[in-house]
């Protein structure tokens, strides 16, 4: 499985976050604590707002350990808004278009997890991108094309619910093609003003998230990156927490329908 943060807050560098905690990203990379899969190689990428509406991108398929240049552009880069992810793959190509976060427009997204038995519904699960979002598609992940999926559905205003209407009929699928493995989501989404983090699994066995406010602002986490544990909080399985500009996160139910 993945392992990513997001940050939303004053704007800081990015290696204070992704790079020099004791637990960071790299280092999870290498050797995650709290995923199934220990090391997470097969590519990385950030995900930042600086002086423009859309986020800039940097994504590779090399491993974030072995990247100088992600070091060098994590001390340089200041950002109130950002996204980080190292990919463990679920079964699709290691390529630089299947690494996250992905985007679209002002529009982040980044997700740990699978959807089982993806290639009996893929076909199905395209034939919900209209022509817009079926040409932007650059990779072959069921992450992305969840993503493009609950673009079309309005994620920009309102990304629990578009996301909660693409999962509820993906499910729907994978139950009528007779699939027994589980569809599990814990995703980050952001418009460039609220944050979106998502927990669920049709299973109840949905990957780890938390989350944590300090002086700076708002951190998710796929796991800690620092020993001070206490400080996490678990964000529900079933849940979303929602963190819009000048307002205290909230969790909230999210619950796709399983049929």
């Amino acid at each position: 499985m993945c392992r990513f943060l997001a940050y939303h807050g004053d704007p800081v560098l990015l290696e204070d976050v992704v790079c020099t905690p004791c637990h960071s990203l790299i280092r999870q990379s290498l050797h995650a604590h709290e995923a199934k899969t220990v090391t997470n190689g097969d590519g990385f990428g950030l995900g930042w707002y600086g002086e423009r509406e859309e986020p800039g991108i940097y994504r590779d398929l090399r491993p974030a350990w072995s990247d100088e240049n992600l070091l060098s552009i994590c001390a340089q880069v200041r950002s109130k808004l950002f996204f980080a992810h190292v990919r463990a793959s679920t079964g699709t190509a290691t390529a630089r278009a299947n690494c996250h976060p992905f985007t679209s427009g002002n529009c982040l997204f980044m997700h740990n997890g699978q959807i089982g038995g993806y290639a009996q519904v893929r076909r199905q699960i395209e034939a919900m991108l209209p022509d817009e979002y079926y040409a932007a598609r650059g990779g072959t992940t069921d992450s992305e094309a969840i993503f493009l999926a609950a673009m079309a559905r309005g994620a920009k205003e309102d990304a629990a619910k578009a996301l909660h209407s693409v999962l509820s009929d993906i499910r729907a699928m994978t139950k009528t093609a007779g699939i027994t493995e589980a569809l599990r989501f814990a995703a980050a989404f952001t418009n460039g003003e609220t944050l979106w983090a998502f927990r669920w699994a049709c299973d109840e066995k949905a990957p780890t998230l938390y989350w944590r406010e300090d002086s700076n602002g708002l951190h998710v986490v796929s796991e800690p990156y620092d020993e001070i544990r206490e400080s996490w909080n678990a964000i529900p399985q079933g849940s979303v927490l929602v963190a819009e500009k000048g307002k205290t996160p909230k969790v909230v139910d999210f619950r796709p329908e399983c049929g």
